[in-house]
């Protein structure tokens, strides 16, 4: 008898073939569920605690320039219309376990009947007297005290041409070689010792030097930029874009915390590599808190 020895490749053909696994099912409606609820852990985080925000503009410079990105808290008032998302909710007046700011705190608020948010300075509470006097601002009767100091060097860049408006005037080379927006920087200090820097441009005849005397009735507050001569605040009426005066406090959505990270206006979303080269790293991190230092002696 003649053994046939089979090859390994004669073995493999004779052994039946396995069947696939089959794939297992994208389970959709659990997978829309997931994400519906990040979503909405994302909103309810954005609208209780604390969300990420933009400055479009100079009004607030020197503490805040356009390209700041900055974290604004949402507890420290309570919460209104304006605290939520997008300002999802109606509006309606008062506050949830509300609280007045403090003068000094820098704020978004939204205007009534608006969507688009502000960020300003808390000058005023209900019942201060508030009026401004050649550009200085006083306070139930006083001056807020105000020195002169060194003025902010800020480099020229995309978000900071400092070639519009009353800046134009102060736009510079500096010992580097560099443009600068040469600011003249005046430091208030308010009653309680809060600190912090503004930008008095020296402008003749600028409409926001002379304003009042208003008392700021309840439930409302007082606003202004940093940048005195270029920011539309309480000062002016509605009708040239300012805020008609004081702000009722359920339009306030939160307090400006921090600044995370700020770009010069150079970044492009196609280009990965022009978001880090578009930083300007020396700004993060920077505490929009007032320094507090002794009152000014009455």
């Amino acid at each position: 008898m003649r053994i046939i020895e089979l090859s390994e490749t004669d073995t493999a053909t004779t052994t039946p073939a396995a069947e696939p696994k089959p794939k297992d099912k994208v389970d959709w409606k659990t997978e829309v569920r997931g994400l519906a609820w990040l979503v909405l852990a994302v909103l309810g985080f954005w609208t209780f605690v604390a969300k990420p925000f933009y400055i479009p503009s100079e009004s607030m410079m020197p503490t805040l320039i356009k390209g700041d990105r900055l974290v604004v808290s949402k507890y420290p008032y309570g919460w209104s219309y304006a605290s939520s998302f997008w300002h999802v909710i109606p509006f309606v007046h008062g506050r949830l376990f509300g609280h007045m700011p403090e003068r000094g705190d820098v704020v978004i608020l939204t205007p009534t009947g608006e969507s688009s948010d502000y960020i300003k300075r808390v000058i005023g509470l209900p019942g201060d007297t508030i009026e401004v006097r050649g550009g200085v601002v006083w306070l139930n009767g006083k001056p807020i005290p105000r020195v002169a100091e060194k003025p902010a060097m800020i480099p020229v860049d995309a978000n900071v041409p400092c070639d519009r408006g009353f800046e134009a005037a102060h736009r510079t080379t500096g010992p580097d070689g560099k443009l600068y927006c040469e600011l003249p920087v005046f430091r208030e200090t308010l009653p309680s010792g809060r600190t912090y820097d503004t930008i008095d441009l020296g402008v003749d005849a600028s409409p926001g030097d002379e304003y009042g005397p208003i008392t700021v009735p309840a439930d409302t507050v007082f606003v202004m930029g940093d940048n005195r001569d270029e920011s539309a605040d309480s000062r002016y009426p509605v009708e040239e874009l300012g805020l008609g005066g004081p702000v009722p406090w359920e339009n306030l959505g939160g307090r400006a915390e921090f600044i995370t990270h700020s770009y010069d206006g150079t970044g492009e979303i196609w280009n990965p590599i022009s978001w880090f080269t578009a930083l300007r790293a020396h700004r993060t991190g920077i505490n929009l808190h007032p320094a507090r230092v002794a009152p000014p002696k009455p």
